[in-house]
């Protein structure tokens, strides 16, 4: 077959999102050549959404693809025009960074970014059909005929799949507003035997700046010392700007819902289903009709940009009924429309169908990342592409592939709920999913996931010592709280007292004392010294793991007793109809998902705890675990 390609690589990424450019990025670093195949090369890691990155769970990923190696936190650092980190008011299991981006800045830079990496080619085409052999890949094949080899193939279609754009009443094809869908890929998928289903996402509509009034609106700005996402980032010194807020009415929702019968969504139009945690205008005022207002952020795209984000009302209304809802907020009353609001239906390949590696069940050598897997988000779909190109390659290498378990890495959380409960919404990421999630903070990716890193080949060398010299000044740091002591004096209980802090009776260690909520890193520096300068960073994570020791060990321990469950292997030929007492329905998931460990099993939805102990007396008994 060879003979009759244009010209063979190691691995071929389908797309060029923020999967596809974290896949390609990753397999060329690790020394692989790498064809990136794209609809547009001029649309390289657009934003076609919200443009930000991070939030909410999601700007722990960011940090876990920096300290992996990954290209993300690196663009957003460098292109941010506003930086913010959330939920400050909360414990720091739940703080996460997010930052507004200059989104024509950040495509340009990732465009280069990915233009300029040794052994990675862009060329631009629409594959039509992945070419397999074996039941193994081959190679894929363009819509325009050409035929390129490749021992691996990363599929990064992102929307694009049979993609069609609703407003109001009217549909077209396309991926993305004024870029074609991908049709024939869908097809060949089918034909190779997977499972393809149906999802919608939407964008609100983009309003020119110049035509809205700011004047009574609330500016929200952002942070006066900005926390980068890159932990190879310094600082950040680019310029910031406000993003503003105003609220829809009754008058705004009165609108909407006598319009409701020219909704793709609500007619029946729209077959996909949509995000649940990110929903449309229109499901909003349906679904909590109790609610007088709903919130919107008007957030700018870019420094030199004349768009606003409307982010809160995304919509697939026609364009007259997004003028009149949109000019009835307050601010908005002559704001004009540059581009309205749309919704976009796509395929998706439920991704109960791949391994934790990301490759394919059905085909060696075939990955998914992204939103051909149910996600939603950059930041999920960068996480995903990054570990798709990193097992890529290592299977190329003949090396076993990197599965991050869920005790270490946000990313973990992601793949095992993708791939062992699989998706019928957009999968979105969120604190709560993770139940270890104080060990998962952001501020210690890097701590979590640099070794890693580095051990596969991606963590550069310098970044890597950089590392060590951190986590080494964390250490001694930590050790110092924990020898100083603080004596029961006039002039110590008079420090404690100006912070509202009981006095002491007793020497305590200082480590001790910023255990209380009222005393920090910061305001104990009177008690202290001695203290040496250590960058803001490493002043943080000290007070985190000295302030919440406690829960930080009974978590860890948790962990530890979970983890034989977690690495307990099921050979993958084992026959479950052979196994006395599952139920057919146990069986049929087991044989749907074909669990790699007890611990994999034992999220599966409707694997009771009693099949669990089935499972593992049966194991047991064939020597296929230890006693």
């Amino acid at each position: 077959m060879s003979a009759a390609f244009e010209k063979c690589f190691d691995i071929i990424v389908v797309g060029s999102g923020h999967a596809g450019c974290e896949a390609g990025l990753a397999a060329a670093r690790m020394g692989g050549s790498v064809l990136l195949l794209t609809l547009d090369p001029e649309r390289i890691a657009l934003m076609s959404c919200n443009p930000a990155i991070g939030g909410l769970a999601k700007g722990h990923l960011v940090r876990e693809i920096d300290a992996l190696g990954g290209e993300m936190g690196r663009a957003i650092d460098a292109t941010g025009i506003q930086f913010r980190m959330l939920n400050t008011r909360k414990g720091p299991a739940v703080q996460a960074p997010r930052a507004q981006a200059d989104k024509e800045v950040y495509r340009r830079r990732m465009t280069e970014t990915v233009g300029r990496q040794p052994n990675l080619c862009v060329r631009q085409g629409a594959v039509q059909r992945v070419l397999v052999e074996d039941r193994a890949v081959r190679g894929v094949e363009t819509d325009a005929g050409m035929r390129y080899g490749g021992r691996a193939v990363i599929v990064t279609t992102g929307t694009f799949l049979r993609g069609l754009i609703h407003v109001g009443l009217e549909s077209e094809a396309g991926g993305r507003v004024g870029e074609p869908a991908a049709v024939g890929l869908s097809d060949d998928l089918l034909s190779h035997g997977f499972e393809i289903g149906r999802l919608k996402t939407g964008t609100p509509p983009r309003l020119h700046v110049g035509s809205i009034d700011f004047s009574d609106l609330a500016a929200q700005g952002g942070d006066a010392e900005p926390w980068p996402f890159s932990f190879s980032t310094p600082q950040i010194d680019r310029p910031q700007v406000a993003c503003h807020i105003t609220f829809t009415n009754p008058e705004t929702h009165r609108i909407i819902r006598q319009n409701l019968d020219r909704s793709p969504l609500y007619s029946g139009k729209i077959k996909g289903i949509g995000p649940r945690y990110c929903p449309s205008i229109e499901d909003k005022i349906m679904r909590f009709a109790d609610k007088e207002r709903h919130q919107v952020f008007l957030e700018p795209e870019g420094l030199e940009s004349e768009q606003i984000y409307a982010n809160g009302i995304s919509t697939s209304l026609p364009e007259d009924v997004q003028h009149a809802f949109v000019h009835s907020i307050a601010g908005l009353e002559r704001a004009e429309i540059i581009r309205p609001g749309y919704a976009v239906e796509y395929d998706f390949v439920p991704p109960t169908q791949l391994y934790a590696s990301l490759e394919s069940k059905r085909i060696q050598g075939l990955y998914h990342a992204g939103q051909i897997n149910g996600t939603s988000g950059y930041e999920e779909a960068a996480a995903q592409g990054l570990m798709a190109g990193i097992n890529a390659m290592r299977k190329l290498q003949g090396k076993s592939p990197l599965v991050l378990e869920r005790s270490e890495a946000y990313i973990g959380v992601l793949i095992d709920d993708l791939v062992t409960l699989g998706t019928r919404e957009p999968y979105r990421m969120f604190t709560s999913r993770a139940e270890y999630r104080l060990l998962l903070r952001h501020d210690n990716a890097d701590l979590r996931l640099s070794e890693r890193g580095h051990a596969v080949g991606l963590l550069p060398e310098e970044a890597y010592n950089a590392f060590l010299r951190k986590r080494e000044k964390i250490q001694r740091e930590t050790r110092r709280l924990q020898r100083i002591y603080i004596h029961a004096t006039d002039g110590s209980n008079g420090v404690l007292a100006s912070l509202e802090s009981a006095p002491l009776r007793n020497k305590t260690s200082l480590a001790q004392l910023l255990k209380r909520p009222e005393l920090n890193y910061t305001n104990t520096a009177a008690l202290d010294p001695e203290r040496p300068p250590l960058p803001r960073e490493i002043r943080w994570i000290c007070e985190t793991e000295t302030k919440y020791e406690g829960f930080i060990r009974r978590q860890t321990d948790y962990v530890v007793r979970a983890r034989e469950m977690e690495r307990t292997p099921i050979p993958g030929g084992i026959r479950y109809e052979a196994i006395p007492g599952l139920s057919h329905e146990v069986i049929e998931k087991l044989n749907h998902i074909r669990p790699a460990t007890i611990g994999q099993a034992s999220r599966i939805s409707g694997i009771t705890p009693a099949a669990i102990s089935i499972l593992l007396i049966f194991l047991k008994k064939n020597r296929c675990v230890s006693e």
